[in-house]
């Protein structure tokens, strides 16, 4: 009988550079990141606006990164490791 490594069942995403893909895309999508878990930044003092910065500059940053999943056809921004 053989055994299976645990990881050969799960599809590995796949990189995507943030600077091919198209900016508005982006900011949408860092948009939808920072808003996802409904929370309101005005009530912290920071704008919409100044979390999508800050994500920015963390892909700059190489800290986080695009990774696009092929089984579910979605993008994510995943914490770099």
């Amino acid at each position: 009988m053989s055994q299976e490594n645990p990881t050969d069942q799960q599809e590995a995403g796949l990189d995507i550079p943030y600077e091919q893909l198209n900016p508005e895309t982006l900011q949408r999508m860092i948009q939808e990141f920072v808003t996802r878990d409904g929370a309101d930044w005005a009530d912290s003092g920071c704008s919409l606006e100044d979390k999508v910065e800050q994500v920015l500059q963390q892909l700059k940053a190489k800290k986080i990164k695009v990774v696009f999943e092929q089984r579910s056809q979605t993008a994510n921004l995943v914490v770099c490791h």
